[in-house]
């Protein structure tokens, strides 16, 4: 990125250089000490057995005395032998020592207040950014500035916008990974700043875009998330993730082995699992980072469906970043952001409405505006819809009409 290949390249070369240098003087040091090592202590045989012959003739010696030395010897010449080994050894785990050390000493950047504040559950999922601005710790410049907006509880608050607009720094504010530079975020009425950790993150589920699954089997992944969670609850969260087709096939089912980062399935079938262990917590938050990118446009379209339908039934509050305006058309509120700051926001109707802006931030109509603007024209609608559900109930309105 930024035509920087030449430096990187450059950069690249340099370290590689350094180690090969490194890498051969350590090998050749060690080609020529072991045989050194080897002669000196075979040669060392030659001379106890030489001179010990002659002491034994002599009658000086016995024979039980010349192997004892010779054992002695072995031993001393075996430990200094060890000692190259571990000397070539000793500079990599003081690097490694010295790695470890400065994780372990590292403070953390995100505390709790001492005097922290409890939900009192007279709101389940209410955010409000106020005024909100953020940078990164030794970032000279605001990533997010200025944003504003509340998400409620039974509504999908959609956010679209070009790459590196702040989509994603966004959302990692609200489980508080980061905190807020200016401004304040409030869940159910408190700043999460005094909540403690814990009690934020229990409230919160969050599926990235690359899902990530530990080994173990598709029940562990699951529990993991929801130790209490039944087997009714495994299976409802794997229907409505559509996770449930692919793990009836498997031979074991749920007890199927995972292994360690989900190698052994697909992308698609990864992410569908990560979001299954989410909906097993059944949190009163769920943030979503374009977390069915690997789908299929029919998977998705049908777990759209399903957590549209288990958002209206269990009041869920719902993030989600999507770069898919048939999925935006189908949320209750969408915020558009730019330059990391708020560009437009309001239904999806009236985001829509901004075709000009859109067109210029490279994020096309959904296919359902397009055609029913296109009706609309010609005179068959007398209003322009987001949805296919909306433009299929006008259609089936004007044949029952006439």
């Amino acid at each position: 990125a930024f035509s920087t290949e030449k430096h990187e390249e450059e950069r690249f070369d340099k370290a590689n250089m350094d180690i090969t240098k490194v890498g051969l003087f350590t090998s050749r040091a060690m080609a020529i000490m072991m045989p050194v090592m080897m002669f000196l202590m075979n040669g060392t045989t030659l001379l106890i057995l030489w001179f010990g012959s002659k002491q034994v003739d002599a009658g000086m010696i016995q024979v039980g005395s010349i192997m004892a030395f010779m054992q002695y010897a072995m031993q001393v010449i075996m430990a200094f032998l060890m000692i190259t080994v571990v000397s070539i050894m000793i500079p990599r785990a003081n690097v490694s020592a010295l790695r470890i050390n400065e994780i372990l000493t590292t403070n953390l950047s995100i505390t709790d207040d001492e005097h922290v504040q409890s939900f009192d559950g007279n709101e389940h999922g209410t955010i409000r950014f106020e005024n909100v601005s953020f940078r990164y710790p030794g970032a000279d410049e605001d990533i997010l500035t200025d944003i504003s907006f509340e998400a409620k509880p039974g509504e999908v608050t959609a956010f679209i916008g070009s790459t590196g607009s702040g989509k994603s720094t966004l959302i990692n504010l609200v489980p508080r990974f980061y905190d807020v530079s200016e401004g304040s975020i409030s869940i159910d009425g408190k700043d999460i700043r005094n909540v403690e950790q814990k009690d934020l993150r229990n409230k919160i589920g969050y599926v990235p875009q690359k899902g990530i699954l530990l080994a173990g089997t598709i029940r562990s992944n699951l529990l993991y998330a929801n130790p209490n969670a039944s087997d009714e609850d495994i299976d409802e969260a794997l229907r409505i993730s559509q996770s449930k087709e692919f793990v009836d096939t498997k031979p074991l089912g749920v007890d199927e082995p995972i292994s360690q980062g989900g190698t052994n399935v697909s992308g698609g079938q990864k992410q569908r699992v990560a979001i299954a262990g989410i909906l097993a917590i059944a949190p009163d938050i769920i943030i979503f980072d374009e977390s069915t990118s690997m789908l299929d446009p029919q998977g998705k379209a049908s777990i759209n469906e399903q957590i549209q339908k288990l958002h209206d039934e269990r009041n869920i509050t719902i993030l989600s970043i999507t770069h898919d305006m048939e999925e935006v058309a189908q949320s209750e509120y969408v915020i558009v952001l730019k330059d990391g700051k708020v560009e437009m926001q309001g239904t999806p109707k009236q985001i829509f409405e901004h075709k000009g802006k859109l067109k210029e931030m490279k994020l096309e109509l959904p296919f359902a505006l397009s055609f029913s603007e296109k009706l609309k024209n010609e005179g068959i609608f007398k209003d322009s819809y987001c949805t296919l559900d909306e433009v299929v109930n006008e259609l089936c309105q004007l044949r029952s009409t006439n």
